[in-house]
Protein backbone atom coordinates (compact mmCIF):
# COMPACT_ATOMS: atom_id res chain seq x y z
CA UNK A 1 0.00 0.00 0.00
CA UNK A 2 2.72 2.05 0.38
CA UNK A 3 4.54 1.90 -3.04
CA UNK A 4 0.71 2.66 -4.19
CA UNK A 5 0.76 5.68 -2.18
CA UNK A 6 4.40 6.96 -3.22
CA UNK A 7 3.35 6.57 -6.89
CA UNK A 8 0.01 8.23 -6.63
CA UNK A 9 2.07 11.04 -4.84
CA UNK A 10 4.70 11.64 -7.47
CA UNK A 11 1.81 11.32 -10.24
CA UNK A 12 0.16 14.73 -8.49
CA UNK A 13 3.67 16.28 -8.11
CA UNK A 14 3.95 16.17 -11.72
CA UNK A 15 0.90 17.09 -12.74
CA UNK A 16 1.27 19.90 -10.14
CA UNK A 17 4.96 21.00 -11.67
CA UNK A 18 3.14 21.07 -14.92
CA UNK A 19 0.37 23.06 -14.29
CA UNK A 20 2.95 25.52 -12.65
CA UNK A 21 5.08 25.71 -15.79
CA UNK A 22 2.12 26.61 -17.86
CA UNK A 23 0.74 28.47 -15.60
CA UNK A 24 4.22 30.62 -15.56
CA UNK A 25 4.55 30.35 -19.12
CA UNK A 26 1.02 31.82 -19.79
CA UNK A 27 1.32 34.90 -17.26
CA UNK A 28 4.67 35.85 -18.98
CA UNK A 29 3.69 35.33 -22.34
CA UNK A 30 -0.03 37.66 -21.25
CA UNK A 31 2.48 40.15 -19.65
CA UNK A 32 4.99 40.39 -22.29
CA UNK A 33 3.64 39.31 -25.82
CA UNK A 34 0.57 41.82 -25.68
CA UNK A 35 2.91 44.90 -24.89
CA UNK A 36 5.68 44.00 -26.59
CA UNK A 37 4.41 42.43 -29.88
CA UNK A 38 0.78 43.43 -29.99
CA UNK A 39 0.05 39.80 -29.45
CA UNK A 40 -3.17 38.49 -28.46
CA UNK A 41 -3.29 36.93 -24.98
CA UNK A 42 -3.43 33.15 -24.50
CA UNK A 43 -5.45 31.21 -22.10
CA UNK A 44 -4.25 27.62 -20.14
CA UNK A 45 -4.85 25.15 -23.27
CA UNK A 46 -2.89 27.59 -25.08
CA UNK A 47 -0.08 28.07 -23.40
CA UNK A 48 0.51 23.77 -23.37
CA UNK A 49 -0.14 23.81 -27.45
CA UNK A 50 2.77 26.35 -27.31
CA UNK A 51 4.68 24.45 -24.79
CA UNK A 52 4.58 21.37 -26.94
CA UNK A 53 5.01 22.85 -29.95
CA UNK A 54 8.51 24.84 -28.53
CA UNK A 55 9.31 21.11 -26.93
CA UNK A 56 8.64 19.66 -31.04
CA UNK A 57 10.33 21.91 -32.88
CA UNK A 58 13.54 22.47 -30.16
CA UNK A 59 13.94 19.06 -28.63
CA UNK A 60 12.96 17.03 -25.71
CA UNK A 61 16.81 16.92 -24.23
CA UNK A 62 17.41 13.25 -24.61
CA UNK A 63 21.04 12.77 -24.71
CA UNK A 64 21.89 16.17 -24.38
CA UNK A 65 21.18 16.39 -20.60
CA UNK A 66 24.87 15.62 -18.86
CA UNK A 67 26.76 15.76 -22.53
CA UNK A 68 29.11 18.03 -20.53
CA UNK A 69 29.80 15.05 -17.62
CA UNK A 70 30.34 12.63 -20.87
CA UNK A 71 32.50 14.44 -22.28
CA UNK A 72 34.80 14.79 -18.97
CA UNK A 73 34.72 11.09 -18.36
CA UNK A 74 35.60 10.52 -21.81
CA UNK A 75 38.55 12.79 -21.85
CA UNK A 76 39.86 11.34 -18.47
CA UNK A 77 39.75 7.56 -19.79
CA UNK A 78 41.91 9.24 -22.61
CA UNK A 79 44.13 11.21 -20.24
CA UNK A 80 44.54 8.01 -18.24
CA UNK A 81 44.67 5.05 -21.72
CA UNK A 82 47.48 8.01 -23.11
CA UNK A 83 49.44 8.30 -19.80
CA UNK A 84 49.79 4.79 -19.47
CA UNK A 85 51.06 4.11 -23.19
CA UNK A 86 55.02 4.21 -23.66
CA UNK A 87 56.94 7.34 -25.01
CA UNK A 88 57.15 5.47 -28.13
CA UNK A 89 53.53 4.32 -28.21
CA UNK A 90 52.64 7.67 -27.75
CA UNK A 91 54.78 9.22 -30.69
CA UNK A 92 53.15 6.57 -32.96
CA UNK A 93 49.72 7.70 -31.37
CA UNK A 94 50.60 11.36 -32.11
CA UNK A 95 51.68 10.71 -35.65
CA UNK A 96 48.10 8.86 -36.60
CA UNK A 97 46.21 11.44 -34.87
CA UNK A 98 48.52 13.97 -37.04
CA UNK A 99 47.83 12.38 -40.25
CA UNK A 100 44.55 11.53 -39.58
CA UNK A 101 43.38 15.20 -38.44
CA UNK A 102 45.92 18.06 -39.11
CA UNK A 103 45.77 17.53 -42.95
CA UNK A 104 44.97 20.96 -43.54
CA UNK A 105 48.57 22.11 -42.12
CA UNK A 106 49.85 20.35 -45.09
CA UNK A 107 48.26 21.38 -47.63
CA UNK A 108 48.59 25.13 -46.17
CA UNK A 109 52.17 24.54 -46.42
CA UNK A 110 52.34 22.56 -49.86
CA UNK A 111 50.52 25.38 -51.32
CA UNK A 112 52.77 28.48 -49.51
CA UNK A 113 55.54 26.42 -50.68
CA UNK A 114 53.99 26.35 -54.67
CA UNK A 115 53.41 30.46 -54.36
CA UNK A 116 56.57 31.49 -53.20
CA UNK A 117 58.27 29.39 -56.15
CA UNK A 118 55.98 30.71 -59.06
Amino acid sequence: MNKVLKIVMWVCLGILFVVLIGLLTMNLWNWLMPTIFGLPAINLLQTFGLLLLSKILFGFGGKSYGSGARHWKMKKQMYDKFQSMSPEDRERFKTRMKEKWCRWDEKVSTENSDTSNG
